[in-house]
């Protein structure tokens, strides 16, 4: 499956051989849990503790009870060992381990992300180091509870030592002349006992007994009681420079700034990798849910549709429109899990998003009510973003109405938009101009804990029945998948800032409309091979077909379609993407080696299609109504002539 799949893997056939294969570097794991059953884990757990800050590696876990603890009591155990696991439970769908082990590589290519940016981090301590080694500073530092000293080459050469010389803080003191003894150790002491910087010039002898001056700077470490625990700091030969004493103690305060600044970058690098990482799970376990959802919805919608335009009786009309509608609210449920997994199908085009704003500013009123007062700050200069027009106003909306329902009594609900530009500091987005939509309100606010959660799908505080906690998460779905990002910052009692980042255009914005007709277009009758590996999906698929007058030959791979092909000839092909053995991408290509100019249809619940093979094929989301099929294949159909 991985191979057709075109992921390369090995096999290891031991334990051994299986930790011996990670180690010399691999991307995922994929292993059964017959394999750990009775096994010797210390060498699986050594390679685990063994990994660096940077990397979580990712296992795939074949079961057979599932990850769950009441079906699986091994589970729980397994998940200690391994860490970033995915239980998948047999038998299982092909497109279900493919769909997981792309996303472990995702996963595991964001690790290498970090590591590189880690690995900046680092390299700009190597820069500090050199720059102490440009300005002839020595570092060291003192640990108060053994009375040792650690110093480097560079600091025992301003008291006349060679680097493999033994300097210890006993040495240290009876090199200070006998004249700065007393005040330097009282320094010392003040500097322990007070917690405050540690700042000193005084003369010291050498073994050749020439006399030099040094400058010292330390700044003590205490415990949470304010107790000294130790003190490091740099120190410097200053003979004949004294007079420069000013310029070097203000080059060295921006050293600690520098090194203060790198601790801080090394820090929100790692939280938004956990961040991440924690993000990246999610979205491939409800992404997974959601495509079995697509899969399931599109017979049913298929078939409701095909009922409701074959009876006539008034009360059963009555009961299929209520089952499409219902249909219709589980298709934008799967809609909003796709957006936070970033799957669903997205029409990106530059779009002039203080336009959009302010041609749906009406409805953003009458959404919030009356007792809420909406004031917009657009800056009309900021150029157009790229992004879905239809999704960000759903995006809007969404913000609008968590607004609204927290300030019950009425407030302020502030929308704004303007243009920030981001550095290679920033871990979290690429280098380059962003379109801000800031939209704040005044209301309850939340805590750390909430927010923290917010963007979880199906999180939700607004009580059982008056949510699906899916707004923001799909909020956070359509930023990340256009190349952005959502942020949120909230205080409990003073309301929340929302803020949607989109990389800028390099283009103006182009104008976009969509008008849906619930209308059946007409076509002429044509002969369509339908390929589909879901029997349930393909025999609703060709009934709607069949109902607007075209002849179907199905197919349930796509080796067998590309015989059917070669066999006979086809008005359309209409097939689905995400297959085993061999995608829908994949039999266009070797469709058209056959016939170049043979029109196809994809169907697809991803939004893969869409980065790949916009410009080759035309394609329709997951499930659709019998109106949406037939002008798609009317479309595809039109294009074709027009390109011939």
């Amino acid at each position: 499956m991985l191979r057709e799949a075109r992921i390369e893997s090995d096999v290891a056939r031991s334990l051994a051989e299986f930790v011996e294969k990670l180690s010399d570097g691999a991307a995922f794991a994929l292993m059964t849990d017959e394999a750990l059953r009775g096994a010797d884990l210390r060498g699986l757990d050594a390679f685990l503790k063994a990994q660096q800050e940077w990397s979580d590696f990712p296992f795939i876990l074949l079961t057979e009870h599932g990850g769950g603890i009441e079906r699986n009591p091994a589970a729980g155990r397994y998940l200690e060992l391994l860490g970033n696991v995915t239980f998948l439970e047999r038998p299982f769908h092909p497109t279900t381990l493919i769909s997981i082990a792309r996303a472990a590589l995702r996963a595991r290519r964001r690790q290498y992300e970090a590591r590189a940016r880690l690995q900046e981090i680092r390299e700009g301590e190597q820069q500090l180091r050199i720059a102490l080694a440009a300005g002839k500073l020595g570092a060291w530092s003192f640990d108060v509870a053994s009375m040792q000293l650690e110093a480097s080459d560079d600091c025992k050469s301003h008291y006349g030592r060679a680097p493999g010389d033994p300097f210890s803080y006993d040495d240290l003191i009876t090199s200070v002349h006998d004249e700065d003894r007393a005040m330097m150790q009282e320094k010392v002491r003040s500097a322990l006992a007070t917690g405050e910087d540690y700042d000193v010039e005084y003369r010291c002898v050498w073994p050749d007994r020439s006399l030099h001056w040094v400058q010292v700077r330390g700044r003590p470490a205490l415990d949470a009681a304010g107790r000294a625990l130790g003190m490091t700091g740099v120190s410097q030969e200053i003979t004949g420079r004294k007079t420069a004493e000013e310029t070097l103690r203000n080059f060295t305060v921006e050293l600690e700034q520098r090194v203060e600044e790198r601790t801080r970058e090394y820090g929100e690098a790692m939280a938004q990798l956990h961040e991440a990482q924690k993000l990246e799970t999610l979205g491939r376990l409800t992404g997974g849910v959601a495509h079995d959802f697509n899969n399931l919805l599109t017979p049913i919608v298929g078939s409701l549709d095909l009922v409701r335009r074959r009876i006539t009786d008034e009360r059963l009309q009555h009961l299929v429109d209520g089952a499409l509608q219902s249909s219709e609210r589980a298709r934008t449920l799967v809609a909003r899990l796709l957006a936070f997994a970033r799957r669903q199908n997205l029409e990106t085009l530059p779009v002039d998003v203080v336009a959009l704003i302010a041609g749906i500013a009406e409805l953003i009123q009458r959404s919030i009510g009356p007792t809420i007062t909406l004031v917009l700050a657009l800056d009309e200069r900021v150029p157009a973003a790229m992004v879905d027009p239809h999704q960000l106003e759903l995006a809007l909306l969404n913000l609008a109405i968590n607004a609204r329902d927290a300030m019950p009594k009425g407030g302020r609900l502030s929308v704004a938009v303007d243009l920030v530009a981001v550095g290679a500091r920033d871990a979290s987005l690429h280098q380059g101009a962003y379109v801000r939509i800031s939209v704040a309100d005044c209301g309850e606010g939340m805590d750390a804990d909430t927010l923290a959660r917010a963007v979880e799908p199906f999180y939700s505080t607004k009580g059982i029945g008056k949510g699906t906690g899916l707004g923001l998460s799909m909020v956070h779905g359509l930023a990340a998948q256009s190349g952005g990002r959502l942020t949120l910052r909230s205080t409990p009692g003073e309301g929340t800032t929302a803020e949607i980042w989109l990389p800028a255009a390099a283009t103006a914005a182009v104008l976009h409309e969509h008008h849906f007709d619930p209308a059946m277009v007409e076509a002429p009758p044509m002969h369509i091979l339908l390929v589909d590996d879901e029997e349930t999906v393909r025999a609703s698929t060709a009934a709607m077909l069949e109902e607007m007058g075209h002849r179907v030959t199905q197919a349930d791979s796509g080796q067998k379609a590309l015989g059917a092909i070669r066999s006979e000839p086809f008005d359309i092909v209409v097939t689905d993407y995400l297959m085993p053995a061999m995608s829908g991408l994949e039999l266009a290509a070797e469709a058209r080696k056959v016939r170049i100019d043979l029109p196809i249809l994809m169907i697809t619940g991803f939004a893969d299609l869409a980065e790949d093979t916009a410009t080759h094929v035309m394609r329709l989301p997951k499930p659709f109504r019998v109106a949406e099929l037939a002008r798609a294949i009317r479309d595809v159909a039109l294009v074709s002539r027009l390109a011939s």
